[in-house]
């Protein structure tokens, strides 16, 4: 599965951003998907995820300000961001996650980088 993640950008505290990913397949098929960001000098964290069934989960510090959603017809899943918050800073991961009979297997996109400015 490739992943190409967009929307990135540089925003002012309290603005919107609304992040894409774009599959090169079928979403459907993949047992969730979901968005991670990395800080500078911060290890990766997950920021929301997704499953095939639609159920979602989000991180304590965005709770309420982060939407995701996915698309099934157009293999895409979105981040939409409100009030952001110069904390929000990093670069953005797209991640599929795909169950095997052997266990997990994780996709993930090039990132895209968001900048919070106070």
């Amino acid at each position: 599965v490739q992943l190409q993640a967009s929307g990135g950008g540089l925003v002012q505290a309290g603005g919107f951003l609304r992040l894409s990913c774009a599959a090169s397949e079928s979403i459907s098929r993949i047992g969730s998907m979901g968005w991670y960001r990395q800080a500078p000098g911060k290890q990766r964290e997950l920021v929301a995820g997704i499953t095939s069934g639609g159920s979602t989960n989000y991180a304590d510090s965005v709770k309420g300000r982060v939407t995701i959603s996915r698309d099934n017809a157009k293999n895409t899943v979105y981040l939409e961001m409100n009030s952001l918050k110069p904390e929000d800073t990093g670069v953005y991961y797209c991640n599929a996650r795909l169950y095997t009979l052997t266990g997990t297997r994780d996709y993930w996109g090039q990132g895209t980088l968001v900048t919070v400015s106070s």
